[in-house]
């Protein structure tokens, strides 16, 4: 028997992950990646700890899993707390996952439907589900609190 957990359900680990990151003055933003009712890859934003701009928390799971043998991720659902930039969005397409869940949305790099809509672009040769504003407000608290305390 399948078990079918919601989307604020999975999305709350995605939140344990962002938590870690504000824990360790990283932007506050995780990610998971889900298949068959199942966690298989979780990570946070680590570009200060890695000095590395690119180490967003949705590309190091899709990084992690890819890493061990997965080509493409057609059966697998991300959550991550803020709509990914272009560069994850892009990662995403290229990587074919099948789902994108997010929570809070980005008016200044987010590129799954606030500035741009990389994932919906018709001519690319994927173009995953999208499920918008999970969780938005717990999601976009975290970013609020993490950008107060630099001010």
């Amino acid at each position: 028997m399948k078990i079918y957990l919601t989307h604020d359900y999975w999305m709350s680990f995605a939140l344990k992950e962002a938590e870690k990151a504000l824990e360790e003055n990283e932007i506050p933003v995780g990610a998971i990646l889900v298949k068959e009712s199942s966690i298989i890859a979780q990570n946070h934003n680590r570009t200060r700890q890695m000095s590395d701009p690119t180490a967003h928390a949705e590309k190091l799971v899709i990084e992690e899993i890819i890493s061990k043998g997965e080509k493409y991720l057609y059966d697998f659902t991300l959550y991550v707390t803020l709509e990914p930039c272009s560069m994850c969005a892009g990662t995403i397409v290229l990587a074919r996952v099948g789902t994108v869940v997010f929570g809070a949305f980005d008016g200044k790099t987010g590129a799954v439907g606030s500035l741009y809509n990389i994932p919906a672009d018709r001519q690319l040769n994927h173009n995953p589900k999208i499920i918008r504003g999970v969780k938005s407000t717990e999601c976009s608290e975290l970013l609020k609190e993490f950008f107060k305390s630099k001010r």
